[in-house]
């Protein structure tokens, strides 16, 4: 309740002074000042630091080394200078993780223009601009213009659907921003914008995990590896792209998620990072 309150009088104040020179001066100079402060992050002796503008860009770096343990255990087993494709990259920290302790070339997959600044920030602040390559496209089956839907407008929101109205659990999403773009599948990242064949796949896209596997059987049919983010309960994505990964040569090796999520009342329960290798 203090929390509420105490933000309300910040908006109000910030809404009385943008109406003088003075304040949008102040106002100004906060929002640039924003994306100076940087978290320091070490884990197994990398060091990186974030960008971290608003509370939720916090949350991610403090909870970097707890929050997908799985995801990062998977990263250190990726062998050096691999190509690996971050699919909804969102501000990079996975990406920067990758290309600093595998020498990996990453190819970071990101369309929300709130969270391009940010996974610009964290690259360059960590000095992989030679390592780790943007795609501010979304990643689905076809080639096409669509409507990249948000549930959140926050520098480093997430759960963002394109060209679908349903949301990461399968069910109707609440939208509150949306723009038109074009999105590409796998296969059109390769042949049109001459983007490597992956090694490695990381995939997090909250909800529309399965088109994209639909648009990259060739794509799946040579890479080594996948971690793909999957909601048990959105049956339609789970069997979908089970049955495509299993079609393309892939097994099921583990799925996790911290314990944390266990106790989760929502979604975050029933979703876990699966991990796929090649059949032997």
């Amino acid at each position: 309740m203090i929390k509420n309150m105490i933000k309300r009088l910040v908006v109000t104040s910030i809404r009385l002074l943008g109406d003088s020179k003075l304040g949008r001066l102040i106002h100004e100079e906060i929002l640039n000042n924003s994306m100076t402060r940087l978290e320091q992050v070490v884990h197994n002796g990398v060091n990186l630091k974030f960008v971290t503008p608003n509370a939720l860009n916090l949350y991610r770096a403090t909870t970097f080394s707890t929050k997908e343990p799985e995801t990062l255990e998977w990263i250190e087993r990726i062998p050096p200078k691999s190509v690996l494709w971050d699919i909804g990259a969102n501000v990079g920290l996975y990406s920067c993780y990758a290309a600093k302790v595998r020498d990996c070339r990453v190819f970071a997959f990101e369309p929300s223009v709130f969270n391009l600044e940010l996974l610009a920030r964290n690259i360059f602040n960590n000095q992989l601009s030679n390592h780790v390559t943007i795609i501010p496209l979304p990643l689905t089956d076809v080639l096409g213009f669509s409507t990249l839907n948000m549930t959140s407008t926050n520098w480093g929101g997430a759960l963002s659907t394109f060209g679908q109205s349903y949301g990461h659990d399968g069910h109707e999403m609440k939208k509150v921003f949306e723009f038109k773009t074009v999105g590409i599948s796998m296969i059109d990242a390769i042949v049109r914008l001459g983007v490597p064949q992956p090694d490695f796949i990381k995939m997090d896209v909250d909800g529309i995990e399965h088109l994209i596997l639909r648009g990259g059987i060739d794509v799946l049919k040579t890479a080594h590896g996948i971690l793909i983010e999957i909601n048990d309960h959105f049956s339609e994505q789970a069997d979908s792209a089970s049955q495509v990964l299993s079609d393309c040569g892939f097994e099921l090796k583990e799925k996790r998620h911290a314990e944390y999520f266990d106790h989760d009342s929502g979604s975050g329960r029933h979703t876990f990072n699966q991990i796929w290798e090649r059949r032997r």
